[in-house]
Parts: C-alpha cells; structure tokens; sequence
C-alpha cells in the first residue's frame, strides 16, 4: 500500500521529479565524479561545507524524497557542518509547523520511534518511507540539535490550488506572508511540471496560476520559518532539508529569502550518476555532490512504500473529520486493477468502520496474503465492495 502524502508534497515531487529526474546516461566520463562537489559552471574541486559552515547563515540541502542514496549524503553532510559548526538546527519540510511540539520531546529523548511517529502524524502528514529519515532524526536527537518544522498543513496548499491565494483570508494561511512572485524562469518550470500532471488541462490559465501561488505559499512558509530561527540565533547554521524542487536554480526557497533579507545562503544538489552534464548550468545550485547510485524519482501519483511484499495497494490517503478518502491511484497498480479511484471513500475493512488513513494502513500491513481484502467504498453516493487478493509473499 502506497502510504498518504502531504497534498502539498504532492507538488513538490512532481517539481522534483521533472525538473531534475535523471535522463539516460552519457558516454564518457561523469561531470561529477563520485564522492566529489563541483560548482556548476566550474571545473575545479570545491570543498562548500567547510565554506558554508564558517560562514554561517542557511544551507539547503536538496532530496528525492524516496532516495534512500539522497537522505544518507544530507545526512553525511549534516555530520560534517556540525563538526566544523555545532551551534547547528535542522528544518524539516516534513513536518508542518503546528507540530514543533512533538519535534522538541523528540530531540528532549521523551518519545520512542513509534509514539513519535504517530504524535507526528507522519503517515497522513508526509507519507514517505520513515526509515529513510530516521538516522537524521536519530542524529539530531543523538546531538540534542534543535529540529525546525517548516511546512504548512497540507490542507491550505490544496485550498490554494482550488482557491487561489486572493480567495484565503489572511488569518486561514497559518501566519503565511504574502510570497514574492516567481522570477519567469520559475514559471516555465512550474508550468513543465503542471502539465507533466495528468489531470492538468494545458488550456485552462487559472488553474495554472492557482498551481503557481500554492508552490510561491509552500516556498514561502518554509523561507518564513528559516528566516525567524536566523533572527532568534544569528550566529548559529541552519541546515534545511527539503525537495530539490524547491531548490533548483534558487528560485524556490532561496528566492524567498532573498526577498525575507536573509543572506549567506547556500544551497547544495546530490548529482546521480547518468544525469545529463549539460544540465549542469551555472546557477543550478551552489555546489552538486556526484553519488553512485542512481535515484528514482517517486512517481508523481504515489509515494514510496512502508509495507511487507504483497502489501501494496497503490493509494494515497487523506482523512478528516473521520472519513477517509483516496486522494490519487498509483498506473498499475493493486489499486487501479481493482477499480479504486481518487475521490473514493473507503468506509470499511472487512466489514469494519474505519475513520483514519492511519487505521487503513495498519489493517492492509497486517493483512495476510492468503486472505483477501474487502473494502466498503462509497463514490458519488453509491456504496461499492471491491474484493482485493495479494500476491503471496
């Protein structure tokens, strides 16, 4: 089963994964080589850690949210920051602002793994694989090193997207300032990245612009929280974790801090091996890092998978108020074989009420394979059973 993502993330992995996916590879040698930063437009080596950690300020650090490859280089790049700067904090674009509490009894060690997931509503919040992030977080809490949550919930970048940003009364963006506009170059990505989405109509100019305040609000809000922790620790490094989308040419975030005043900001790309070299332009991003294994870019429908083989349905979840909701179907998937689709509400399993996109995940992991899975939907106002059967592990 494809585990619930933030509906904003949503725009972000499609950001990401159009704008930096990896084309085939090209013959010759690697623009990047392995285990070694280049600046784009350089051919000389550079070592930007230790320039970014005595200078202080703000460095971004770009992901593929289901790279496992991309989360242990950030990783490996927190370890060396925090040697050569240990007045160091952590942004997380994971976890929406509303939840610092949870990330500050982390970090104080008064939550085990599990309770800590479930108070950060990772799965319904986020989605993606929690063991892909757990050595940073166990890295921070190790160090005691202050963690920053930086997102908004996925609700408002959804609201904006239908609304537009004009349409969302000032006190419903959770302290959201107004977003400074996107450079052109922005916007042509953005566009790239609208379209690339399947229900997109190319033709229709006000969806299009919907689309763009909500990544400019989602830029902003994670700028705004960057911005604040500069001014409560002047003399301390941020280091923000984020999807590269957001990153790439520093029109994203980098952009709105720019715009916030923030200077001294830095933001770092992993380089996959088989990415083209002539997308390595100047501008792309402070300094690249080359890793050997080649990432694959979550499928713009479906974020990563925490389940046993044989498990996976290919859905998104999102729940309020009680009820449950397929938000999108994962192409060829257990899901789209089986006639489930986005709007769907899933009412029972196996004859049982469930009310949480946690309690679905939770039946569908405990599931056996021999047993097939009955779902209770309800579309359009007609109820609907659907039987699924697993593969046996």
């Amino acid at each position: 089963m494809t585990r619930p993502r933030n509906g904003a993330a949503l725009v972000a992995g499609l950001a990401a994964a159009t704008l930096i996916s990896a084309p085939p590879t090209l013959a010759g040698a690697p623009c990047v080589p392995v285990g070694e930063w280049r600046q784009p437009g350089h051919a000389a080596r550079v070592d930007p850690l230790k320039v970014a950690a005595a200078g202080g300020g703000v460095v971004l650090l770009g992901e593929l949210h289901s790279s496992a490859e991309h989360h242990r280089w950030q990783l490996h790049s927190l370890v060396a920051l925090h040697t050569l700067h240990p007045e160091l904090v952590i942004g997380l674009e994971m976890v929406p602002r509303r939840l610092q509490p949870v990330l500050d009894r982390w970090v104080a060690g008064e939550l085990a793994e599990a309770a800590f997931l479930e108070a950060v509503q990772w799965q319904s919040v986020w989605g993606y694989d929690p063991a892909l992030y757990l050595p940073i977080l166990h890295f921070a809490r190790m160090h005691r090193l202050p963690l920053l949550a930086l997102n908004v919930d996925p609700g408002l970048p959804r609201r904006v997207r239908a609304e537009g940003l004009a349409a969302i009364p000032v006190q419903a963006r959770e302290g959201v300032g107004p977003p400074a506009a996107a450079s052109p170059t922005y916007r042509t990505r953005l566009r790239t990245a609208w379209q690339a989405h399947g229900s997109a109509n190319p033709t229709d100019t006000a969806a299009f612009e919907r689309f763009v305040d909500s990544q400019l609000l989602w830029d902003r809000a994670m700028a705004e929280g960057i911005a604040n922790q500069r001014r409560r620790q002047p003399q301390g490094l941020v280091v923000a974790l984020m999807g590269s989308g957001h990153l790439v040419f520093g029109d994203g975030v980098p952009h709105q801090l720019q715009a916030l005043g923030v200077d001294q900001v830095r933001w770092f790309l992993p380089w996959d091996q088989g990415q083209d070299c002539a997308n390595l332009k100047p501008g792309l991003a402070s300094a690249v890092f080359g890793l050997a294994a080649p990432a694959r870019a979550a499928a713009p429908m479906a974020a990563p998978v925490l389940a046993p083989p044989g498990t996976r349905l290919g859905i998104q979840l999102e729940d309020k108020g009680g009820t449950v909701r397929i938000l999108r179907v994962a192409t060829d998937s257990l899901a789209a074989a089986n006639d489930l689709q986005g709007g769907d509400q899933i009412l029972a399993i196996d004859g049982t009420p469930v009310r949480s996109a946690q309690e679905v995940i939770a039946q569908v992991r405990r599931q056996p394979p021999q047993r097939p899975l009955r779902l209770t939907l309800q579309r359009q106002g007609q109820r609907l059973e659907r039987v699924i059967r697993f593969a046996r592990r």
